[in-house]
């Protein structure tokens, strides 16, 4: 991205384009998110792209940023703040019909798939907020388990940001998905577990 001095009106702007790019990728796709097409719908000049963003790659760049956040986070977030991981088997329950009723959302986390699989870059930040997730997932285990060593925890995170993976997926092309007996089957072996 271009290196240009902050203003309010520069943020505004930046949000606006990014918004703008949001959207068409829910609509429409990564065919969709064409320089004239963003300038259009944030109802700006083009060559503000390349003034902002260094071109339509860097404004890729920071959509997929935005909208990997905005499916992420609130995910994470959920299961952070779950007391332990029965509640947050619940919580997965609760959140998995909502995570994916939406069809521009599913659009968008689908959309970011396509986005780091067709472009290395695009992927990188993907790997990254994956790798943060994890992380986060992993931190929270090590205070519910002080006593479990640190690739036991890494490991456990990874199997549960896997299975919210798939599970929406799944989800996504199978709306009568039984993911309830699936989190039931996981809860009844923390019970055997302990």
């Amino acid at each position: 991205m271009a290196d240009r001095p902050n203003s309010a009106r520069g943020d505004r702007r930046r949000e606006q384009l990014v918004e703008a790019g949001i959207a068409l990728l829910r609509q429409e796709g990564w065919p969709g998110v064409t320089t004239r097409a963003v300038a259009e719908r944030a109802g700006t000049n083009p060559g503000l792209i390349h003034y902002h963003f260094g071109g339509l790659s860097g404004l890729h760049a920071a959509i997929f940023r935005r909208a990997t956040d905005q499916i992420i986070t609130p995910l994470v977030a959920e299961l952070l703040g779950a007391a332990d991981e029965r509640a947050a088997l619940a919580t997965m329950q609760a959140m998995l019909p909502q995570a994916t009723g939406d069809e521009h959302t599913t659009r968008l986390a689908a959309e970011l798939i396509v986005g780091a699989m067709r472009d290395p870059a695009l992927g990188v930040v993907l790997r990254d907020e994956l790798r943060r997730a994890r992380t986060q997932l992993a931190g929270r285990l090590g205070r519910l388990h002080p006593g479990w060593p640190p690739d036991r925890l890494r490991g456990v995170a990874t199997l549960i940001a896997a299975s919210i993976d798939g599970l929406m997926l799944h989800h996504m092309i199978d709306a009568e998905l039984p993911a309830g007996e699936a989190l039931s089957a996981v809860a009844e072996l923390l019970e055997e577990g302990s």
